[in-house]
């Protein structure tokens, strides 16, 4: 999904933080004193009129029943009539949506349910591993290296290799424990005691967990849901932050259908990601667009008269939901003025020397030593070649010396910065870091003692290497 699925629930979920208060609020809640309650936003930015949200209702969900995509959790979620097992397949493909497009996850959901189909299983899956790699074909050779005990590696992070963002994986597997372990294997059942007891589960996945397993009448906010909600009421100011992403709480909460909370929940995220898109959005085909504000201001390409001051009749930059007065509405933009998000960071540029290290194994294909990174951090606990953070701008000889220094350590021989072949440069960006990984390799011709001391390691052939727990980036180096 798209980041702002992420910002709906920043500060709401996700290891129990709160969004920062409004300003003149104290982290208390007590207000300052003489500060004024701000004031309701105007009815512009609102659905006030019950028989509006009647129609609104109806109109989605006829177009959802009719033109809903076919998902496998879709599927599991309609067919099981075990609730716990119900909201486990529902739980396991909303924290695979986060931040991931759906096309990427079907593969990697129908993988997982298949192997780990209830919270039990997926509750045991620490004690499930696979032997891949150093040990598990004893070499005639007599490798030290490879005469080691097998290294056991969790299925968790093996299946979702690739799937980025690792923590989702080990936090989901952490709540599923503990809902074995200490809820006598029920789920929670409302949204509010799902984020309040499992970690992980922040406010938008207890939502829709709740209303689509057990039919809570209660609403969600991802990206979508923020794209359609500022469009249907022109809602300009930053999408991300606490004040707006408050009040599209509040409006979800009340169009949310009572009868059918979970298929009016995803409708509205359906619309989204097929209708309402973030650029070229289909409005003839839009089920709501009688209800859409901002498409009123802008027909077929030609702007609506409109005055110089706010719809909502307020002056210009002085309504906390309509677009800041330095960012009035464009109207070559037409909806997609809406929404706006505040500027993106820029990306903290990091350069990594990275080494493969190549040796022959005893059937004479290649074998590639790998090393597993810390338990915590960026992709905590995935296998990688031998790597080392490099200072900005250093020379590229002075980086050959720091890698052959590094490598020394596991080698256990010195290592001539000299036989370092550099192979490249591989890009690869992650959500807040742009990363470039200074490849090069070292063919080792006689065998090599690993220091059991640092992190485990192993030799793997490419095979081994593709079916291990190793990140996209490591995968584009081996290419």
């Amino acid at each position: 999904m798209s980041q702002l699925r992420a910002a709906a629930g920043r500060g709401l979920r996700r290891s129990g933080g709160r969004a920062a208060p409004p300003a003149g609020q104290s982290r208390k809640g007590a207000s300052s004193r003489g500060a004024p309650a701000p004031a309701p936003p105007p009815a512009q930015h609102l659905f006030s009129d019950p028989a509006e949200i009647e129609d609104l209702r109806g109109n989605l969900l006829a177009w959802y029943d009719k033109c809903k995509r076919d998902l496998p959790w879709r599927t599991l979620a309609a067919a099981e009539t075990d609730a716990d097992r119900r909201a486990y397949a529902v739980w396991v493909s909303e924290i695979m949506l986060q931040q991931t497009q759906v096309a990427t996850v079907i593969d990697y959901y129908n993988r997982w349910m298949q192997k780990w189909p209830t919270l039990q299983a997926l509750a045991q899956a620490s004690l499930e591993v696979s032997v891949a790699g150093t040990g598990c074909s004893p070499c005639p050779r007599g490798s030290s290296s490879n005469t080691m005990p097998c290294l056991l590696e969790q299925e968790v992070n093996e299946l979702w290799a690739g799937l980025g963002y690792y923590s989702r994986g080990k936090r989901l597997q952490e709540a599923a424990r503990k809902v074995v372990s200490e809820l006598a294997g029920q789920m929670p059942r409302t949204a509010e005691d799902l984020q309040k007891l499992l970690p992980g589960v922040g406010r938008y996945t207890a939502g829709a967990i709740a209303s689509i397993s057990y039919g809570q009448a209660t609403g969600v906010v991802d990206g979508n849901v923020i794209r359609v909600l500022c469009r249907l009421r022109c809602i300009g100011a930053d999408s991300s932050s606490p004040a707006v992403v408050n009040r599209l709480w509040d409006m979800a909460n009340a169009l949310v259908d009572r009868s059918r909370p979970g298929d009016f929940n995803q409708a509205l995220m359906e619309l989204g990601a097929t209708v309402c898109v973030p650029k070229a959005p289909l409005c003839g085909e839009c089920p709501v667009k009688q209800h859409c504000r901002a498409r009123s201001r802008k027909l077929f390409g030609k702007p609506t008269p409109v005055p110089d001051v706010e719809d909502c009749g307020k002056c210009v930059g002085g309504c906390p939901l309509c677009p800041p007065a330095v960012e009035p509405w464009d109207s070559s933009l037409g909806v997609t003025n809406f929404p706006r998000k505040a500027a993106k960071k820029q990306l903290r540029a990091v350069r990594t020397a990275t080494c493969v290290l190549e040796r022959r194994g005893c059937r004479g294909a290649p074998e590639y030593l790998i090393v597993q990174r810390p338990s915590s951090g960026l992709l905590a606990g995935l296998w990688e070649f031998p790597s080392l953070t490099l200072a900005q701008d250093l020379q590229e000889e002075k980086q050959r010396e720091a890698l052959a220094d590094h490598l020394h350590a596991w080698t256990g021989q010195p290592v001539a910065a000299r036989s370092l072949r550099l192979i490249g440069e591989v890009i690869h960006i992650f959500s807040h870091i742009h990363q470039t990984y200074v490849v090069y390799s070292l063919p080792l011709d006689r065998d090599v003692t690993l220091d059991p001391a640092l992190s485990p390691s192993r030799w793997v052939t490419e095979e081994e290497f593709h079916a291990s727990a190793v990140s996209t980036a490591m995968k584009k180096v081996l290419r």
